[in-house]
């Protein structure tokens, strides 16, 4: 028998729009009330009026694109937190630089509910090898694995073989992060004769799950789900055993709008993910428009997933509605390669391209400069290192050779 996180799971759609739409209500009037910028750009709202998807449609988005510059004129949240700083716990910190906030509540960003529909349970031990510094993912898994009862080792990243050593002591059950560093970390296993034979289940997010590397998995006798979620937003969606698509979370209200517009798609096309998060009182972003592209599974808010679960499903991560891109599990603005470009007058301009395949990312700035020498080169990959917290190779063009389409981030990796 299917076995679900609770209730909410397989309510009638129509129960389940009428309480999110209730829940919105509350959510505007109290972000009015206590967070300066929502205060400001739902001025004119009617909390009581919002009783309808047409009625939240006809609401400004907030994009992710425009946060650094809204949290360098209101450091360090832009004003859309409605809970003082003296009552969160933490600030984060992502590229762009975008600062994210969390509170005191237990799984504030609401994984358990992914990890659940992954097969992990009470007792288990989830070794968890997204980062803790800086960027909350780290955070984000560990207290999504205490609301289930796990227990978490706190991995991080790099050092592989230590990390391939306290696996093979440790022999956890369940494992988070990325799903190229999982089998890097088998595969190195392997090599030094330490195998994890306990490991069955894996959550894994930041990057592209290709069906090669899934079978790859299974054949290791490893299930590996995907989950979709943010920073800011935290869970959106989530991958089901036996599902049709990614399971939209209870908490969240998500629409596909035109990208860069605020209009929704029609069912079933492919548009930008907007997101409005119910029930978060300390930062309740309203129409945030995420960047990302997906579509809902056609009529799946009408029809249950295979699993049983009700809720509308998405098809899936299809991309940027920008330039940004992900790049090791970190993304990586337009915006930061302009930053790179003004520390060296030297360059007329460049072009990042993304190569390799996922989880094997090689990032390389294309330079038009003045001049090509060693010093140069090391000096720009000193600023990439530093800018983007991640490292990349220079390669310097000939005078006029990069093309004039407009793009500063190329992603050329191949997904097969």
């Amino acid at each position: 028998m299917p076995e679900y996180f609770d209730s909410l799971e397989t309510r009638a759609p129509a129960a389940r729009l009428q309480a999110l739409l209730d829940a919105l209500s509350r959510q505007v009037a109290h972000a009015k009330a206590h967070a300066p910028y929502f205060a400001q750009v739902l001025r004119d709202v009617d909390p009581r009026a919002l009783d309808s998807r047409a009625a939240l449609a006809a609401l400004p988005v907030t994009r992710k694109s425009e946060m650094t510059a809204r949290q360098k004129t209101m450091p360090p949240l832009g004003g859309l937190n409605a809970t003082p700083l003296g009552g969160l716990r933490h600030i984060f910190q992502s590229p762009g630089p975008i600062h994210e906030p969390d509170g005191h509540g237990a799984d504030w960003w609401r994984i358990a509910r992914a990890m659940f529909a992954a097969g992990f349970r009470s007792g288990d031990l989830v070794y968890n090898t997204f980062s803790y510094h800086f960027t909350p993912a780290g955070m984000m898994m560990e207290t999504g694995a205490h609301r289930l009862g796990c227990c978490v080792f706190p991995a991080g990243v790099g050092q592989t073989e230590s990390q391939v050593q306290a696996m093979a002591s440790l022999q956890p059950a369940a494992y988070a992060g990325t799903p190229s560093f999982l089998k890097l970390l088998l595969e190195k296993g392997d090599e030094l004769g330490l195998p994890c034979q306990g490991l069955t289940k894996a959550l894994v997010s930041g990057e592209a799950l290709p069906p090669s590397l899934r079978a790859w998995f299974t054949e290791r006798g490893i299930r590996v789900q995907q989950m979709y979620g943010s920073a800011d937003v935290g869970l959106i969606a989530y991958e089901t055993q036996g599902g049709d698509g990614w399971v939209v979370d209870e908490n969240v209200l998500v629409e596909i709008v035109e990208p860069g517009g605020t209009q929704p798609m029609p069912d079933g096309e492919t548009g930008e993910v907007v997101v409005t998060v119910l029930g978060n009182g300390d930062y309740p972003l309203i129409r945030f428009g995420t960047g990302d592209l997906s579509a809902f599974v056609a009529g799946s808010d009408e029809r249950a997933s295979p699993c049983g679960r009700t809720n509308q499903r998405l098809k899936g991560w299809l991309g940027r509605a920008d330039q940004t891109t992900k790049v090791k599990g970190m993304f990586v603005h337009p915006g930061q390669v302009g930053e790179v470009v003004r520390r060296h007058p030297e360059v007329r301009a460049a072009r990042l391209v993304v190569t390799g395949s996922v989880g094997a990312d090689v990032m390389t700035l294309h330079c038009d400069a003045a001049r090509d020498d060693a010093a140069l080169a090391q000096a720009i990959g000193e600023s990439l290192r530093e800018v983007m917290r991640l490292r990349g190779e220079v390669r310097f063009v000939a005078a006029g050779s990069l093309l004039q389409d407009g793009k500063v981030i190329e992603d050329a990796r191949r997904y097969d």
